[in-house]
């Protein structure tokens, strides 16, 4: 007798991936799961605001922020509309890959974790690119980890998934990409088990894409020790 596939939500925060965001999209709608996947675009200029309003599926669901404020707040709109009891999120970059889904949704599926980080670090294939990216990640991580006594490996990954009744118990309020230490922080201190599984990455270059830059680093360390000593 078939199983039915496991209903999961998909969050896809985007800004300016008109390039990439459709084929997103047809990957996580393809990846084996039954799927409702919450696009919401955050005010971007490059065209993929209109492409989004052409795009119709009956698994999709688009929304829009009048003004750009950030993969934080974008996040927190697209948790609020999801339906299924297991959450991701996946950048709308290509640099993530939908399949490892499989992979990640075990420890929440047979009870053992709350949330699972797809790690870059844990031995999955990945493309060569940045040694100072590296080392800022690795160095966020570790102090991070010195804060929320966690023995992470990778911290602010792009890859993340959730049980839905813990994730909408958290009070999140960070904008931007500062989202990754506050969520750490506070799933943390509210005790969530929290597992690691290795994943793909295909990183981009900063001429395909890339955003995140050192001054993001110093903004991400400034955010843990606020969300440990503040907040």
């Amino acid at each position: 007798m078939d199983h039915e596939p496991v209903k999961i939500s998909v969050v896809i925060p985007v800004y300016n991936e008109v390039k990439t965001v459709g084929q997103v999209m047809d990957r996580v709608l393809n990846c084996g799961f039954d799927a409702e996947i919450i696009v919401v675009d955050d005010a971007s200029t490059d065209g993929t605001r209109e492409f989004l309003r052409t795009f119709e599926h009956p698994r999709v669901k688009v929304l829009y922020h009048a003004k750009n404020r950030g993969k934080g707040a974008a996040l927190r709109l697209g948790f609020a509309a999801t339906s299924n009891p297991y959450v991701f999120v996946q950048d709308a970059d290509l640099e993530y890959d939908p399949r490892d889904y499989h992979r990640m949704i075990e420890p929440l599926l047979d009870g053992r974790a709350d949330m699972v980080y797809g790690s870059r670090f844990l031995g999955g294939p990945h493309r060569v690119l940045f040694f100072w990216h590296y080392v800022g990640n690795r160095l966020i991580t570790l102090v991070s980890n010195m804060v929320s006594d966690l023995n992470l490996s990778d911290m602010e990954t792009g890859m993340k998934a959730f049980l839905r009744e813990k994730l909408i118990e958290l009070k999140l309020s960070a904008n931007r990409f500062t989202f990754e230490p506050e969520i750490t922080s506070k799933a943390a201190r509210a005790g969530w088990r929290i597992y690691e599984v290795p994943v793909s990455y295909s990183g981009r270059t900063y001429e395909e894409g890339k955003k995140i830059g050192w001054r993001d680093a110093v903004t991400a360390l400034a955010a843990i020790l606020y969300y440990r000593l503040l907040d």
